[in-house]
């Protein structure tokens, strides 16, 4: 990690009289692994490392990357950012992120052991979980695909402005996607599990996970539409979490493209929902001790008992806005400048079950797969429809699956219905966690 900053920090101390200059340099190791019916059907394996470079200048930007770490290139990449800061449009807000005397979060977030696991091992996992997706029912007819995967990520982030900053993270996985059938019906089902060392990976917990979500949608039937209760899976409330991460950034609010804008202080959710993002949580797939630009990141609660605290914002964002950075920058890569996002939202878990909410709820809907969110909710006006499969809500224990149903309300209206928050929080790779939550009313679009 140390040649890593000491080059990002060569190349700010380059700077000209008048310029602000910012180094990102990012070296990376990933693989993915893709077996079928005992058999390799795609390995790959590649390494990566480079810098991105932003200059500043008479409040113009400009921005160049290499894919490459040799002085050189390097030196050619700084002049390429320079030539492209003369072309850029003047903005007053524009400049590099500044230390705020935030002491950044001790996180250990890397596997060492991971470099050593050898490929064949990484195949045998893989094929290891396809042969117990098999075993685990005699429904089981295939698995479409039995996955391994891993990234290992070390960067670090300069400027002469008095950033100095260096982050790495590891993480790995199994998952398999399995297809169960019964005379001419079939059912898909996923299972997974992640860590940050091979050590961390629960092969049975994966197989058992996609053998189960598979058979229990055998049988299912296009049910009546009705109104009722509808209880998300965690991972379900992951992908609405994901979708609530746009609305909540400073800069979809800037643009006009946020559900939430000038409605700081208002209760927008039930008392008892917290939302935070909190990239200094270690079980955080997203976790960093520093975000892009090189500020400590820190715990930014969103939502609190329901009221709306603010935004996300980096340090362009904040400035439009008004506000101080909430250090959450984030990057594709070396080859991009920053943006905002979330690295770990979740809601705060409650203290219930996933089965003691589906006793509470009594009557209602268990939603397992979804469909079209992308295209099925807007993040401006609220509005969700997305086409969804789960089982029935009976008594207070999961009855007879559902298919080819539509779910539909309002972001507003589901955040002012919530009336359970499950204690399953569920992290995955990526920028959010999963949890059970139960919603008072939706409508259910079915025969």
């Amino acid at each position: 990690m140390s040649e890593l900053l000491d080059l990002a920090s060569g190349v700010a101390e380059r700077a000209r009289s008048g310029e602000e200059v910012e180094a990102y340099v990012a070296r990376g190791r990933d693989t993915e692994i893709v077996v079928y019916d005992g058999g390799i059907e795609s390995l790959s394996s590649a390494t990566s490392e480079g810098v991105g470079i932003r200059v500043v200048v008479d409040h113009r930007q400009g921005f160049a990357y290499a894919g490459s770490l040799d002085d050189d290139v390097v030196a050619e990449t700084l002049e390429e950012a320079r030539d492209n800061a003369g072309f850029g449009t003047p903005d007053e807000h524009l400049g590099l992120a500044t230390p705020d005397g935030v002491a950044p979060a001790e996180l250990d977030l890397w596997r060492p052991e991971l470099a050593d696991l050898t490929a064949e091992r990484k195949v045998e996992m893989a094929l290891e979980l396809e042969k117990r997706v098999k075993a685990g029912d005699a429904r089981i007819r295939t698995v479409h695909s039995a996955d391994y995967g891993d990234a290992m990520v070390e960067a670090a982030v300069a400027t002469n402005t008095g950033i100095s900053a260096s982050h790495r993270r590891s993480s790995c996985y199994v998952s398999a996607y399995a297809l169960a059938g019964e005379g001419d019906e079939t059912q898909t089902g996923g299972g997974y599990s992640v860590g940050r060392s091979p050590d961390d990976l629960d092969i049975d917990e994966a197989a058992c996970d996609a053998v189960e979500r598979a058979i229990r949608l055998l049988g299912a039937r296009k049910p009546p539409s009705a109104r009722l209760p509808v209880v998300l899976d965690t991972r379900i409330a992951t992908m609405l979490l994901r979708v609530l991460s746009g609305t909540l950034s400073g800069e979809a609010v800037l643009k006009g493209r946020s559900l939430f804008a000038n409605r700081v202080g208002e209760q927008v959710a039930v008392p008892s929902l917290t939302l935070v993002d909190d990239p200094t949580n270690p079980d955080a797939y997203g976790a960093a001790s520093y975000d892009s630009e090189g500020l400590a990141c820190r715990r930014n609660a969103l939502v609190n008992e329901g009221r709306l605290q603010g935004f996300l914002y980096n340090t362009y964002a904040g400035r439009r806005a008004g506000v101080p950075s909430t250090a959450s920058a984030v990057r594709g890569g070396f080859k991009s400048p920053p943006g905002v996002g979330c690295r770990a939202l979740s809601l705060v878990p409650g203290t219930m079950s996933q089965e003691e909410i589906l006793a509470e709820v009594g009557e209602g809907l268990l939603v397992q797969e979804v469909s079209g969110v992308h295209s099925g909710v807007n993040p401006i006006s609220g509005d969700l429809s997305v086409g969804a499969e789960g089982l029935m809500i009976r008594d207070g224990a999961l009855a007879e699956p559902v298919r080819e149903i539509t779910i539909a309300s309002t972001i507003q209206r589901m955040l002012l219905d919530v009336v359970a928050v499950g204690n399953d929080l569920e992290w995955l790779p990526g920028a959010a966690a999963g949890v059970t939550i139960a919603i008072a009313e939706m409508s259910m679009g079915g025969a």
